[in-house]
């Protein structure tokens, strides 16, 4: 099914722009169709959610449309670019400087500490270590872990561990920030600390693309696609827009779940 995106529902300019996008996963002879034909354009300053049953194709979409998986057709365009005629090398260089990614299972260094976890992607772009490491400090305390910044993974809970990936995706500034079910290892106090940071960025211009069984992050978004068989079937504004809650208010959630 094809989805207009909402272009003509919002009047920012499209950051990403997918036609046709075709996955199949194959096993010897078996093919697997993951992807039948999306279409979906994405506004800049977007918050939008993907939702649908376990094996619709939903993570398969985050990874093609930001180029970490390859495709078997179609186009993914981003910032007017098409990421998928980059030569690896370009591809991921694109992906350091312009998108952020927020994973389920924390994906952190475990010999880094936290704050050598939420630098090192400013590192490996050549960001002077010193600048690099005072807006590593600076994101820590904005998802309250300002107290942590010398601790390694196994010293820091599963929720701080999660903020410190959430840190780390955000510390750029990039363009789309992914979220592959973000809050799934949380409780719902933590999971709410991760949803007003997303929230807050979102309301300062940050686009977010978060894939998610969780129907309060659904609702939550200011857009809701579903997805099933690899196919979008939905796509339409949620009834409540998303925004934040006041700064004071986000850091009271986040000191409250600490640790």
């Amino acid at each position: 099914m094809a989805s207009n995106g909402g272009r003509g529902r919002n009047a920012a300019p499209a950051i990403l722009s997918a036609t046709g996008v075709t996955k199949i996963y194959r096993t010897g002879d078996i093919e697997v169709p993951a992807l039948r034909g999306v279409d979906l354009t994405i506004a800049a300053g977007e918050f939008l959610a993907v939702m649908g049953p376990s094996g619709c194709g939903k993570t398969t979409l985050l990874n093609c449309l930001s180029g970490l998986d390859d495709i078997d057709g179609g186009t993914v365009m981003v910032d007017g670019d098409d990421i998928h005629a980059m030569s690896d090398s370009k591809r991921t260089e694109h992906r350091a400087t312009r998108m952020g990614f927020i994973f389920q299972s924390f994906n952190l260094i475990p010999v880094l500490t936290a704050a050598e976890n939420v630098e090192l992607p400013l590192l490996l772009t050549n960001v002077k270590a010193s600048e690099a490491r005072a807006r590593a400090i600076d994101m820590l305390g904005r998802v309250g872990l300002g107290h942590r910044p010398g601790h390694r993974p196994n010293e820091l809970s599963g929720g701080e561990q999660q903020r410190v990936a959430v840190a780390r995706a955000l510390v750029g500034e990039p363009a789309i920030v992914w979220a592959d079910e973000p809050t799934g290892n949380l409780d719902s106090t933590m999971a709410n600390a991760v949803l007003d940071l997303l929230r807050e960025v979102h309301a300062a211009g940050q686009t977010i693309v978060i894939v998610t069984h969780d129907a309060d992050i659904g609702g939550a978004a200011g857009r809701l696609v579903r997805m099933a068989d690899g196919e979008i079937v939905a796509d339409a504004p949620t009834r409540r827009r998303a925004t934040a809650r006041p700064a004071k208010k986000v850091a009271k959630t986040a000191a409250k779940a600490r640790g």
